[in-house]
């Protein structure tokens, strides 16, 4: 077995765990919803990829035999969550039995807001943290630091670890669903907004802002980055952590038409239709967009996060266990909403589809990883 490359560095761009993904310039659309039906043994209509298999093909498919040759189930003491709201103050929608944002207002969200998943995306914050040595921000904040904003926030773990490691500095989680735990830090507040329309907080404000994981959400990356500039003191850091769709290896085991390889194909397709882009890494949106609004771009960090315990190093073998878990747990919260909505799968063609996912993601012999990209930028002092 065959381990991502160690951590290099430079003054402006480092790896973990591997190279610098290549990017394209191509805008994505911005459009509504589109529904779309299947055929058997042809691609998904409406797609303008060839590759992306119709969903009725996973039927079709025979389940091997699974060949998961891990030392352990995980255990409870690799288990990682925290409790959600039971109740919000906001009407839910449901979609095949799984929680969603209100369809009230612009926001669109393809993620449930549901416990389940929930514990995933906490299970995807310790695989973090994992990656950046134990750390859950990079940009060179300092220690005097006041008053701090989490975009799209989620469930509220980062925003709580941050407030509890700066307890004099005012922590405010921004999400526009109202899915965070009712105990937190007393310097920690959680407010309902969409973020992706125009911000009302008060200009130069926050001396340093966090987002992460926010692909395939945000029909215009570049209003966005200028709200955050707009939001930032001058002299304030901005860190955006962004993962690609794309389920990828370096060593040709991620077989083309396999059930990992189609993962991050159909999503492509999905934004493409849904107008809100999932290739953000691929496209270089991060330093791009950044740049535009007025970013002096500090650090950018490209990463390779293993899915499953296949690397020899025992740290990444732990990301990889972590990440699989998060991913493997929820297969179908990942993929119902853009899936059934956009794409026009059945509930049913998903269930199959998961299933061949999960046997592919068990074997050690596949040696899947998804990129990472996180960008620092600064605003420069001589901003207003």
């Amino acid at each position: 077995m065959s381990d991502p490359p160690a951590k290099t560095a430079s003054a402006s761009t480092r790896d973990v765990a591997g190279t610098t993904a290549e990017s394209s310039t191509s805008a994505q659309p911005t459009t509504a919803p589109a529904q779309a039906s299947t055929s058997t043994g042809a691609p998904t209509p409406g797609t303008t990829n060839p590759n992306i298999l119709s969903a009725s093909h996973w039927a079709q498919v025979p389940h091997p035999e699974e060949t998961d040759d891990d030392d352990s189930a995980y255990g409870d003491d690799n288990a990682s969550s925290t409790a959600s709201l039971t109740a919000s103050i906001l009407e839910y929608r449901t979609v095949h039995g799984r929680t969603y944002h209100s369809e009230r207002g612009n926001a669109q969200s393809w993620n449930p807001n549901d416990a389940l998943h929930d514990e995933s995306m906490d299970i995807l914050h310790h695989v973090s943290t994992l990656m950046q040595d134990g750390k859950i921000y990079l940009a060179p904040i300092g220690d005097d630091i006041q008053k701090v904003l989490d975009v799209a926030c989620g469930t509220g773990i980062w925003a709580i670890d941050f407030a509890d490691q700066f307890p004099a500095a005012e922590v405010i989680g921004v999400d526009i669903s109202p899915q965070q735990p009712q105990w937190i830090p007393p310097n920690l507040k959680f407010e309902v907004d969409d973020v992706t329309q125009p911000w009302t907080y008060e200009p130069n404000s926050f001396d340093y802002i966090h987002l992460r994981w926010l692909t395939g959400s945000v029909p215009d990356w570049y209003a966005l980055y200028r709200e955050i500039f707009k939001a930032l003191k001058p002299g304030g850091y901005f860190e955006h952590k962004e993962s690609s769709c794309l389920l990828i290896s370096d060593d040709g085991t991620v077989a083309e038409g396999s059930a990992i390889d189609q993962w991050g194909k159909v999503f492509t397709e999905a934004g493409k239709k849904f107008g809100r882009t999932f290739s953000v890494v691929e496209e270089g949106l991060q330093r791009k967009g950044m740049e535009a609004a007025g970013f002096e771009i500090i650090e950018e960090i490209d990463m390779k996060t293993p899915l499953g315990p296949w690397p020899a190093d025992e740290t990444q073998k732990l990301i990889g266990q972590y990440n699989r878990l998060a991913i493997e747990q929820d297969v179908e919260g990942f993929l119902m909403y853009m899936w059934t909505m956009v794409m026009g799968w059945t509930k049913e063609e998903i269930q199959v589809y998961a299933a061949h996912l999960r046997r592919e993601l068990r074997s050690p012999n596949i040696h899947a990883y998804y990129p990472q990209k996180l960008v620092i930028g600064r605003k420069p002092e001589t901003a207003s």
